[in-house]
């Protein structure tokens, strides 16, 4: 391959992912087929930098991601300040971080693997639907993912120039500090730092360096932000990432960890849409484990940030789709290596014997059930969505005890199989072809039924509310980006909830009327039921559920004298 037909290829598939993230800006979420994404977090999560934006402060009320979300906040200010508020300008942040993630990975992807992986993984990741759509919304999942890249892509570099480990490290940082879910990356590369410094032998001697370097970047980002920001703001910073953050979640016992090992491949979406992706993915990662002494720190990384990052959503929480996006970089990155390489493991798999597979068998039992369980979800979609799971769980599970006894005991002659080049350039670039065929068909679905209700209805709330109007309720911030309203967050336990019910200065609550009312949240109607007398004013056509004919109203909380 040419440079000139390398680069111009690569050019193209970073335009596409310029193309899918910016093209209608202002349309909705998916509904139909739904991500996981929550319009009316846009509003919630950009509340910070729209206070200081439209009102001169930063904290409004009792409701302050920007303790959750500092560089998050800090960059939605920035595009507010610069091009104005609004549900666009919102959006902007995530899709120039998207954008950007794509090209680090790449670019990442080549000094691992070469041109040819590098493209797969461009393409792979720019057309990638749920990737494209979370890139698309104005909340933190898209940053924090980008800054996670950026983090792995110095690593790369710090390989043959150690000082490249200074911006890993800070970049990890900056993750963190846009999303405390990125916790998990920076145990990641502290770790893989750490070992490479106590390794002996003068082989190690730029990886020691680089690890200094990592350390190095990662301490001072750190202190930087502390001092700056976190100590002067302890007590809040405290509240919304320990007793928002980690105490409201689920129990961290013995029996919701099971469940959450059985539902982690059930809930998610994604692993059902890129299934081949997945499978290739976890292939290439038990590819680094064999190969292990020889892999690079680039593909070591690679299998950590699967691997604790799997770890981390299975301890914490994998009940949210939103938070299996960290996982969607590091599956095509491995993905891509693997169609590269043209076998499915490496050449060192032949010489494995079975006695360590067998040592291996309950991370090879869970591997197949992470493999089967996405596609056997496929045909209890209603019942997983009604919250259903026991069934296909049960399926899965036993599908992968099954193949686990099958691929142990047929080992010595499926790893020469396994290990065998069976396809070349061309076998890559179909299978490219048909992953990003498959991804804009879906992007063309959404693009083709569309709707702009949740956008409209913030302009008609503008409309019937004058500049600063206090409303409160979850979904007066998801309707404040294209108005002056002066929204009143109400969170379960958290948000301006303590005084929900005795707020006589706040007229109005926005809520959902259909599917039904406080849909959002039951401390919505607590508030409802605080004022017998209140009565809906206006109505707005909102899009949420798979109905996508939903309806949020304007309710006055007391009748006018």
């Amino acid at each position: 391959m040419t440079d000139r037909r390398f680069w111009s290829a690569l050019l193209a598939l970073f335009l596409l992912a310029v193309v899918l993230r910016t093209a209608f800006p202002a349309a909705d979420p998916p509904w139909r087929t739904s991500v996981g994404v929550v319009w009316h977090d846009e509003g919630a999560w950009t509340h910070n930098a729209r206070n200081r934006v439209l009102f001169g402060s930063w904290r409004q009320d009792e409701w302050n991601p920007v303790y959750i979300a500092p560089v998050f906040t800090a960059l939605e200010y920035a595009s507010f300040s610069a091009l104005g508020v609004g549900l666009r300008q919102a959006r902007l942040v995530s899709e120039l971080a998207g954008i950007a993630s794509v090209i680090l990975l790449a670019l990442g992807v080549l000094q691992v693997a070469g041109r040819r992986a590098a493209l797969i993984a461009a393409g792979l990741l720019s057309a990638n639907f749920v990737y494209v759509m979370y890139d698309r919304a104005a909340t933190m999942e898209a940053l924090m993912v980008a800054f996670i890249v950026a983090a792995w892509y110095c690593s790369v570099r710090a390989e043959r120039t150690p000082a490249w480990g200074a911006a890993a490290g800070a970049c990890a940082a900056l993750a963190f500090f846009t999303k405390a879910a990125a916790a998990f990356y920076v145990g990641v590369i502290g770790l893989a730092a750490l070992a490479a410094i106590v390794q002996r032998g003068d082989g190690w001697r730029p990886r020691r360096a680089a690890a200094w370097w990592t350390l190095a970047g990662l301490g001072l980002a750190f202190a930087i932000v502390a001092a700056a920001f976190v100590v002067p703001h302890w007590r809040d910073y405290e509240f919304y990432n320990w007793q928002v953050s980690v105490t409201r979640k689920p129990s961290y016992d013995l029996r919701s960890f099971l469940m959450r090992l059985s539902w982690f491949p059930i809930v998610p979406d994604l692993f059902s849409r890129m299934w081949v992706a997945l499978c290739l993915g976890v292939l290439g990662a038990w590819g680094i484990a064999i190969r292990w002494t020889r892999a690079t720190d680039g593909e070591r990384l690679l299998l950590l940030w699967l691997a604790v990052g799997s770890l981390e959503l299975l301890v914490h929480d994998d009940g949210n789709e939103r938070r299996f996006v960290l996982l969607i970089p590091v599956l095509v990155a491995l993905a891509s290596c693997v169609l590269a390489r043209g076998s499915l493991l490496p050449a060192e798999a032949s010489a494995v014997p079975r006695r360590q597979l067998l040592f291996a068998a309950p991370v090879v039992v869970y591997t197949a059930y992470v493999l089967i369980a996405p596609v056997v979800r496929v045909a209890f979609l209603d019942d997983i969505r009604a919250g259903a799971f026991k069934l296909p769980v049960r399926i899965a599970a036993a599908g992968a005890v099954v193949f686990a006894l099958w691929f142990v005991t047929r080992w010595g002659r499926l790893a020469p199989w396994l290990a065998t080049i069976r396809w070349g350039e061309r076998g890559a670039g179909v299978f490219l072809g048909i992953a990003l065929g498959w991804n804009l068909v879906q992007f063309g679905d959404w693009a083709w039924h569309r709707t702009y209700k949740n956008y409209e209805a913030s302009v008609a709330v503008g409309r019937a509310l004058p500049p600063g109007t206090l409303v409160q309720g979850k979904l007066a911030n998801g309707l404040a980006l294209e108005n002056r309203i002066r929204p009143i967050f109400i969170g379960h336990g958290f948000g301006n909830y303590a005084d929900r019910k005795a707020r006589p200065d706040v007229r109005y609550i926005l809520t959902y009327t259909d599917p039904a009312i406080g849909f959002e949240g039951d401390q919505i109607v607590d508030v409802l039921a605080a004022y017998p007398g209140w009565r809906i004013t206006m109505t707005f056509a909102v899009a949420e559920t798979p109905s996508g004919h939903d309806t949020a109203a304007l309710i006055e909380k007391r009748a006018r004298d």
